[in-house]
């Protein structure tokens, strides 16, 4: 951002701004994303957008990163949540915590996924993974499914990456699977994987 908002109107403009950039992005694709088209659809001039964002890739940033921030506080908050609790119910609620994460704005994921160089989503998306990762490893070491499984952070990379994938696929590509069916299916395959004792 070219320069921090103190002003209340300021702070407004930049929302708006952010806000028609998201839509743009959206509803328009990476490809012909454009600040004049980010201008048009925040009701403002590409000058009053200049003064807060030097070029799209400043706007683009902060609308990936916002995106990725809150999967990654929502997933985190979860299991926060569950620091003290053991088995399916912990499970059941971390699982559903990174759909509903995911699944908030469905739109904006699908362009950030399939249209969007990988370089531009990598680090972020690396953030969220490490980040709940050394959360789950925590909780692994924490509890009891530390005695099954030789080594917690190999575990919890494990779980988080095959956990994301399945909510990912489950939010872009819509199966005729009902959300809670699939949860069930994320809980089972991970209380399965939990309980099977390493040889």
């Amino acid at each position: 951002m070219r320069k921090t908002p103190t002003q209340a109107r300021s702070r407004a403009t930049v929302e708006r701004i952010l806000e028609a950039g998201r839509q743009v992005l959206v509803d328009d694709g990476y490809e012909t994303f454009s600040t004049n088209r980010v201008a048009i659809a925040a009701g403002i001039s590409p000058g009053s957008l200049y003064q807060y964002f030097s070029d799209k890739s400043s706007i683009l940033d902060i609308v990936i990163s916002r995106y990725w921030d809150d999967v990654s506080e929502r997933t985190a908050s979860a299991l926060a949540l569950q620091a003290s609790t053991v088995g399916t119910p912990a499970i059941r609620s971390v699982a559903d915590a990174l759909l509903a994460g995911l699944e908030q704005d469905p739109a904006l994921l699908r362009v950030l996924t399939e249209e969007l160089p990988a370089s531009r989503n990598r680090d972020r998306h690396a953030a969220l993974v490490n980040r709940v990762r050394d959360l789950t490893a925590a909780y692994l070491r924490a509890g009891s499914v530390g005695l099954t499984r030789p080594d917690p952070q190999i575990t919890a990379w494990v779980l988080v990456v095959a956990m994301e994938n399945i909510a990912l696929r489950w939010v872009l590509d819509r199966p005729p699977y009902p959300r809670e069916a699939v949860l069930e299916e994320m809980v089972a395959l991970t209380a399965g994987y939990l309980a099977h004792t390493a040889r």
